[in-house]
């Protein structure tokens, strides 16, 4: 599928994914939100493609933000409306696909930005980036699930610091603050992603598409993530994924997991 506002490429089974908005530091407008929802979908679906890394053309930035152009002067409904689409067809799409995504953030991550690193299943910085929560300063909230993901990730008293000072913080206290998992040169981030993409290939992606959907129950309203857990747990005992796993570990070979 062709694109105007990211660039993605399949190799090894791991898909990358380039948000190409160089020139306006790779902000988020709707058009380069539903391209992204296209390829996330595409990728999910392809069985060839195993683990998805998403990140920012050029070396500024990630995601420096959301197009501000494009909704200053939004209604109150129409600012609603911006916020629920853009959650249901990337987000809270990307938090809950089944093939695992990695956010490489190779620059700056601001608003919307790093509500998209957030939304992915985990984040490995840049030694450059920078990231935060601008939206207070422009008079408005986070409103692709930062006031949520942020949270969890880092804890209530430190997200609402960040948040309330609309204030960026470095790779290193991202790293403390549990925001990202890993820092690396800027050179070596995407090379360090598929690293980390190759171990997970190795795995079941039968079973790592449960787990992300048993991870992802705790914090859902209403769900008790434990139930989930042994729903899927004893799910995985009809997978030929399961069969082929036990049988090549007693077998003292690897196993080579069909995936279904």
């Amino acid at each position: 599928m062709n694109y105007e506002n990211i660039l993605s490429e399949i190799s090894g089974g791991v898909a990358v994914i380039t948000i190409n908005r160089p020139d306006k530091l790779n902000a988020l407008n709707k058009a380069t939100i539903q391209e992204l929802h296209n390829a996330f979908k595409e990728f999910d679906a392809d069985k060839n493609v195993r683990v998805i890394i998403i990140t920012g053309s050029g070396e500024k930035a990630f995601v420096a933000g959301a197009d501000i152009a494009e909704f200053a002067n939004f209604s109150v409904e129409e600012g609603g409306q911006l916020a629920a689409k853009g959650q249901e067809i990337l987000f809270d799409l990307v938090q809950n696909l089944s093939t695992p995504v990695i956010a490489a953030i190779n620059g700056f991550a601001l608003g919307g930005g790093l509500e998209l690193a957030m939304a992915a299943h985990f984040r490995i910085a840049s030694d450059n980036a920078k990231m935060g929560l601008p939206e207070v300063s422009l008079g408005v909230i986070p409103g692709y699930g930062g006031t949520q993901r942020l949270p969890q990730l880092v804890g209530k008293g430190r997200a609402m610091e960040m948040i309330m000072t609309a204030g960026m913080i470095n790779a290193e206290d991202a790293k403390s603050y549990g925001l990202v998992n890993h820092v690396v040169p800027q050179t070596e981030l995407l090379e360090f992603c598929k690293g980390i993409a190759a171990k997970i290939i190795k795995n079941s992606p039968v079973a790592i598409g449960k787990a992300i959907k048993a991870i992802n129950a705790n914090y859902e309203d209403g769900v008790n993530g434990y139930k989930e857990e042994i729903k899927a747990f004893g799910e995985s005992f009809g997978t030929e994924d399961f069969k082929e796993g036990t049988t090549a570990f007693l077998e003292k070979r690897k196993a080579e997991f069909p995936g279904k």
